[in-house]
């Protein structure tokens, strides 16, 4: 459910850009989203949808871009995927479990289409 808060924070931003550029309607917006974020595409879509309707974003299409989680081990300085099936947390080179993530917490607005 935190997909509704997520979604009518993107739209005021989304708004906000549109508007600064005497924007008619969004098209497209294209979201580049954190592997960690366990943020669900459809619900995503659907609760824009509901939080957009009858404003100039009412029709706009989310391009989800998924950011992998990635960890770097500060004892080796290895970067690794984050396994998502077993969550461990731990260097795969050293085995060190001194490790910070790097990438997979992104929730960013990459760029707006409008007309």
């Amino acid at each position: 459910m935190h997909e509704l808060s997520i979604m009518t924070s993107i739209l005021d931003i989304v708004i906000r850009h549109a508007e600064t550029h005497r924007a008619v309607s969004v098209k497209r917006i294209d979201l580049q989203v954190g592997e960690l974020s366990d943020l669900i595409p459809d619900w995503m879509q659907r609760y824009f949808d509901f939080v957009s309707k009858d404003t100039i974003a009412g029709n706009a299409q989310l391009a989800i871009e998924k950011i992998p989680a990635v960890l770097r081990c500060r004892a080796c300085s290895h970067e690794f995927t984050l396994d998502r099936e077993s969550w461990q947390f731990t260097c795969t080179a050293c085995g060190s479990s001194d490790v910070e993530i790097v990438s997979g917490r992104e929730f960013t607005v990459k760029s707006i289409e409008i007309e």
